[in-house]
């Protein structure tokens, strides 16, 4: 299956376009960081179509941070100078915000947040009990986040 997950930047707008059949497509170029801090950002053209062009094209600006998720596809286009030359391009099936950027586009203001503390009382938690005759094998097992660094290298990935 042809399916790829790309964390980027845009780093053009994006540009609204209709087809002779009136599809609705939008066109931006984004780029994304290489594997290793050494290796060089990757740029790709994102292509979004029908209701998902007019999202791209009036809520995500040069400079926004998505996450995008497509079909990945290669291009062949012909260059005046009489060479072939392939180009790959993302075909958008959704697309989600990463984090506000000073060029982000919020669809509605931005409210005051406020903090609600709930406080609870500690309930009792019963013990777990065997039923007569029979022992229990229940074993503590430290809670999330409680590990040592010994008992993280013993997972297995």
């Amino acid at each position: 299956m042809n399916n790829c997950v790309l964390m980027v930047e845009v780093i053009s707008e994006p540009e609204l376009r209709q087809t002779t059949d009136n599809f609705e497509v939008a066109n931006m170029m984004v780029e994304f960081p290489g594997l290793r801090a050494e290796d060089p950002s990757a740029r790709i053209r994102a292509v979004g179509w029908g209701n998902l062009a007019s999202e791209i094209s009036e809520k995500y600006h040069a400079g926004d941070r998505l996450i995008i998720e497509g079909r990945l596809g290669m291009n062949v286009i012909e260059m005046k100078e009489g060479y072939k030359e392939k180009r790959a391009e993302l075909i958008i099936s959704r697309i989600f915000p990463l984090g506000s950027s000073s060029n982000s586009y919020s669809a509605t203001p931005a409210a005051p947040s406020k903090v609600v503390k709930f406080q609870s009382s500690p309930s009792p938690t019963p013990e777990p009990t065997a039923p007569a005759g029979k022992t229990s094998s229940i074993s503590e097992t430290p809670a999330p986040g409680n590990y040592t660094k010994e008992e993280l290298d013993d997972i297995p990935f």
